[in-house]
């Protein structure tokens, strides 16, 4: 198959000849077409190789192509169809300087001299760089430390490539890279300041957030009482990255373990209260949920929330928040709604039933059965002026609306308990225009 490659605009103008009339001569520019020879193309993308490689088989292709290829689960060179023996792959030097010739020789025609790749990182080198992480943690030299895990870090930033070769680093070598700084982070959190390697602790608290979520082998230094509380140091400080970082990691500790620091119910609803952005944000609503809904003293925890607030906060997010945040602040409040404080203060907030009830088939499925969750809770049969609000503000309608539309069993069992007791009180509510919440029901005929 011989690929041509055409470009238009790129190329120079032909110079007019002399012998040309003022109305004359070449009235545009001139189509070029520039055949690529055949040993230059990828075998799978068909395009000019940018960094050809060459596999166990022999065969040279471009590495972008290759890893691809290798990295959807295929074990076969493409063009032998034999089995890889290995998946290391050789730079191809020779054609490379070939293609590079050919660039130099076609530059007349708009083609660009293709660069010399770097050399790719390689698992040795993290390996290596691991190492040197953890001979510097035993010595105490921050500096050092500091160094290396900034090396990992711009080696992230280089390539798409680099960062997963380092994200999947732990599958090879042991331990690996989440582990490596997961165990360093511990360690320099573990001194009677946090401000003595403050530099360090950034540096790493970076470099883990784009390595989520961690293996399970790095969750155990994480969840260590000195680095909890440091992340919680840094989630009540000034520097609005380590902030967000902060606030990302907390999602990968036990909860069980982030339960017993002292000032992280605090943290967490200051952090609601001055939002950094919508990704600290829903982080910091999972880490709420987490601890409401899955810790032993997930009730006195609640209660702690509560005192400080955040149901208010909750609606706020609610009303503003995309559907992510809307979906963990639904989430946060209905595990809230489980203590007979947080129920309290719900039902006395005037916002709380008619912005749960509008959230109703307005955001996904998972926020309207948070919301049934709720309203099932705080409607109760002797609570007659909260089921009159009810179905004033429109829920008796929803609710079969949502009824028909499907949704999973315990929703379907939630609504159709609401509606029971909703059903009595509609004479009682206040006359409504509900055509509107009507239109989206089926007609029988």
């Amino acid at each position: 198959m011989v690929l041509s490659w055409t470009r238009r605009n790129i190329f120079r103008l032909v110079k007019k000849e002399k012998r040309q009339t003022q109305g004359g001569g070449f009235g545009g520019e001139l189509e070029v077409e520039v055949v690529i020879p055949n040993h230059f193309q990828c075998p799978v993308s068909l395009e000019l190789m940018t960094d050809p490689v060459a596999l166990s088989t022999g065969i040279t292709y471009d590495r972008v192509s290759i890893e691809k290829w290798i990295e959807g689960g295929n074990k076969t060179c493409p063009v032998t169809n034999q089995v890889l023996t290995t998946f290391d792959s050789i730079p191809n030097h020779a054609i490379r300087r070939m293609i590079q010739d050919w660039c130099v020789e076609n530059n007349s025609y708009g083609i660009e001299r293709i660069p010399t790749p770097r050399i790719p990182l390689s698992n040795y080198e993290i390996s290596q760089t691991c190492t040197r992480i953890l001979a510097a943690c035993q010595r105490g030299d921050d500096k050092k430390c500091q160094e290396l895990v900034g090396k990992i870090k711009v080696w992230g930033r280089e390539s798409e490539r680099n960062k997963r070769c380092i994200i999947g680093n732990h599958a090879s070598t042991n331990p690996g890279v989440g582990a490596v700084l997961t165990n360093a982070f511990d360690c320099f959190s573990s001194g009677d300041s946090f401000d003595k390697h403050v530099a360090v602790l950034e540096e790493i608290l970076e470099v883990l957030t784009w390595m989520t979520p961690l293996e399970e082998e790095s969750v155990p230094k994480l969840s260590s009482k000195a680095s909890l509380n440091c992340m919680v140091w840094f989630l009540e400080g000034k520097d609005l990255a380590s902030r967000q970082s902060a606030a990302l990691l907390l999602r990968q500790v036990r909860v069980q373990e982030l339960a017993k620091v002292g000032k992280v119910v605090e943290a967490l609803v200051n952090m609601i209260r001055e939002p950094i952005g919508s990704t600290s944000t829903k982080a910091c609503l999972a880490t709420i949920f987490n601890l409401v809904s899955s810790t032993e003293n997930r009730g006195e925890i609640a209660q702690r929330f509560v005192e400080l607030g955040l149901v208010s906060l909750l609606l706020e997010a609610i009303v503003d928040g995309e559907k992510g945040v809307c979906e963990k602040a639904l989430g946060v409040l209905d595990c809230i709604c489980d203590t007979q404080k947080g129920k309290e203060v719900v039902n006395n907030n005037a916002l709380t039933l008619p912005l749960v009830i509008k959230k109703l088939l307005r955001v996904s499925p998972l926020a309207s059965s948070f919301a049934v969750s709720i309203l099932r809770k705080n409607c109760d049969k002797n609570e007659e002026g909260v089921l009159i609000d009810a179905v004033h503000v429109g829920a008796f309608q929803k609710l079969l609306v949502l009824l028909q539309v499907g949704c999973d069993e315990s929703t379907k069992e939630n609504a159709t308990e609401l509606l029971k007791l909703l059903n009595g009180y509609r004479n009682k509510a206040e006359c409504t225009d509900s055509s509107l919440d009507f239109k989206y029901l089926k007609k029988s005929f």
